[in-house]
Parts: structure tokens; sequence; C-alpha cells
């Protein structure tokens, strides 16, 4: 059953939506880091044919050995460092009539969807989500600006799960 919206704290109309919102599947950190080493490893890879093919160049545009050295500081910082940021700032939260989320390390992003202008409703999951039991719910609402909202990282259960009561409130709604 959808959680009925926190009595307010503060002086925002409707309630503190932030309370009680919940984190992604822990294994969410592991998807990202190695989406993110995956992605590490083709610049690695482009670093080291530059290096390789600029060996016996009188005139480079870098020392030989810098461009590798950077895709392998960038690779480490963005498949090691950051996933442990996004998993660490991202929750959720299935109110009454909206669903809320909050994402983001240096631009915090607050989304508040009204249950009411959901058009449909995925879950999807790409190869390695797959191997992890995890998913994505994607959230198609009414308007142009910012009309699909994504929840990665949830347990592939949960995010069918909460699909299906997403679709039950669309469903009540409409009779």
């Amino acid at each position: 059953m959808l959680e009925p919206v926190m009595p307010q704290t503060t002086s925002t109309p409707g309630g503190d939506l932030t309370t009680a919102l919940k984190p992604l599947h822990p294994s969410a950190r592991t998807v990202w880091m190695i989406k993110m080493m995956l992605f590490g490893s083709i610049l690695i890879l482009l670093a080291l044919v530059y290096d390789v093919t600029s060996i016996f160049r009188d005139e480079r545009l870098l020392p030989l050995g810098l461009a590798t050295g950077v895709a392998i500081v960038i690779t480490v910082l963005f498949g090691v460092v950051f996933p442990r940021l996004w998993y660490r700032f991202w929750r959720y939260a299935l109110r009454d009539e909206v669903l809320f989320l909050e994402r983001g390390v240096f631009n915090r992003v607050r989304t508040v969807v009204p249950l009411r202008r959901i058009q449909h409703l995925d879950v999807s999951q790409d190869i390695i989500e797959r191997e992890f039991d995890l998913g994505k719910l994607i959230v198609h609402t009414a308007g142009t600006r910012s009309s699909d909202v994504v929840l990665p990282g949830l347990d592939f259960e949960e995010a069918e799960r909460l699909r299906d009561e997403l679709k039950n409130f669309i469903l009540e709604d409409t009779i």
C-alpha cells in the first residue's frame, strides 16, 4: 500500500517529503563501478594507442605516457569514487500521490512526480544489471520537458512491485 505523506515539519505546504527516504540497492554501486571502469578501459586504450603511435614522432602534443596516466586517473576517479558518492546521495520514496526522488553529488536535485501525471511505466535491465538482479523503473509522465523519470539501482522485484503499485494507483484514479 502507498505510504501516507508525513506530517508537516517545516513551513512547506504539503509536508516534509524528505523523511524516510529509501536508499537504492547496495549492488547499484558495483554496477555503476563496472560500467564506469568499462568506459574507462576504452579511454585508457585510446590513450595507449596515442602514446604508442607517437613514440617515434619528434613533435608530440603531450609528453610520452601523460595521456595514459591521465586516462588511468580519470578512470579510477569515475570508476571508484563517483559511484560511491552517487549511491550515497540517491534516495526515493513513494507517497500517497507523489513519487519523490533525491539525487546529486554537487548539484542536489529533488524531483516530485505527481502520480496523476504518469502516462506509462517501464522496468528495464541492461546486461550488467541482469547479473546483479537489478533494474530501473522508468516513469513516463505527461508533458514534454523532463517527461521521463528514471529510478535506477532497484532490486528487480522491488522495481516490478513499484511499477505494479503505481499502475494500480493510475487505474484506481481513472475510475
